[in-house]
């Protein structure tokens, strides 16, 4: 049977990496995701796992990229300075076509900033980070049980499509405690999925080769494209999204991670009062759930008959960064207003319901 426990959400994160088969980690200590390495170099020696403190960032994303390199599930996990110093060796990972998991518990910046909750760091992961024409899968859990979920789906995805994913949460989500339920049937990590490029020994085969290094004029564009062609099937395939009250909305907020507990909480206490808003919660934020966005903007009907008007009010925990990839969708199908704040400061209720009130509903 499944259990339910109290946890934070950095911990429901090393947890369901443990669960999900991860069998090594390395890391280095920088707030506010300490939680996590601490839960990892406790459990990891209990399930016959590798935990290494690394000497600094740099060392760890490298670390992990051997690690993955001979088959086995890895992460690392750091703050966005830290996520800052691994962007090279994520560009490597991503290059070679390595199945990593990143986990980046977001503060304030830029710079060393502060351990508040931000979400400033969207371009980072969405953008890819590093240099080349590559993407990582990006997912924003909003809630601890999230967080513990999405590392099985992080692995699995990860594996599938020989690429890395990044876990992008924030500080609030790292720190809160909620009710977690734990999976009583956990994934045998031998019957994962089969790894026949990875570097196992060749006594029996032919010696396999990982790089992202190629010296021959024309094989580096003919590798990117093949990189590209995997980007294409992820987009098509893997944009999620969670949707509430979409049918007859007039302003759809726009929230991802825990700014959309918030924004989830506006919604209902907007409805209670007749107004007719929504929510699109992104659950990937690469792939972009473009479809849903494109779906609503096109169509000025609803169910429930024709719609008014359509607005979507994007707010977030950074000056407009996700923004521009609901503008870039929309294209101008439908008006797109902001609200956003960072630093450590996070929008709050009153602030949204003035901002959708100010359109007259």
């Amino acid at each position: 049977m499944s259990k339910k426990i109290l946890m934070t959400g950095n911990e429901a994160v090393a947890c369901g990496a443990i669960q999900a088969g991860c069998r090594f980690y390395a890391g280095y200590p920088i707030t506010p995701q300490n939680e996590l390495p601490a839960y990892m170099a406790k459990r990891m020696p209990e399930v016959a796992g590798i935990f290494i403190q690394a000497e600094s960032e740099l060392a760890a994303i490298n670390m992990v990229f051997g690690a993955s390199a001979s088959g086995a599930r890895a992460m690392t996990s750091s703050s966005s300075p830290g996520i800052s110093l691994k962007q090279e060796g994520i560009s490597y990972i991503a290059g070679a076509q390595l199945p990593t998991v990143i986990v980046n518990v977001m503060r304030g910046g830029p710079g060393l900033g502060n351990i508040w909750p931000a979400q400033s760091d969207y371009f980072q992961a969405t953008r890819s980070g590093g240099h080349g024409d590559y993407h990582s899968l990006v997912f924003a859990p909003y809630s601890v049980q999230e967080a513990y979920d999405f590392m099985f789906l992080a692995f699995d995805l990860a594996d599938k499509y020989r690429t890395p994913a990044i876990i992008l949460g924030d500080g609030m989500l790292g720190q809160m405690m909620e009710p977690l339920t734990i999976k009583s049937q956990i994934p045998n990590p031998k019957s994962q999925i089969k790894k026949p490029w990875a570097l196992t020994g060749c006594k029996d085969r032919k010696p396999n080769i990982i790089k992202s290094f190629y010296m021959v004029e024309g094989d580096l564009e003919r590798f990117n494209l093949i990189l590209q062609k995997k980007y294409q099937t992820i987009q098509q395939k893997e944009q999620r999204y969670e949707g509430l009250l979409l049918d007859d909305a007039q302003v759809i907020l726009v929230a991802y991670g825990t700014m959309a507990r918030i924004a989830k909480s506006v919604v209902h206490k907007l409805r209670k009062k007749g107004k007719k808003v929504g929510l699109i919660r992104p659950i990937t934020l690469w792939p972009f759930p473009k479809k849903i966005f494109q779906r609503l903007a096109i169509s000025d009907t609803c169910p429930s008959g024709r719609r008014e008007r359509l607005a979507f009010l994007v707010i977030e925990m950074s000056y407009g960064q996700m923004l521009e990839d609901v503008k870039l969708t929309i294209n101008g199908k439908a008006k797109v207003e902001f609200l956003g704040r960072a630093g450590g400061g996070i929008p709050t209720e009153e602030e949204i319901i003035k901002k959708v009130i100010s359109y007259r509903l």
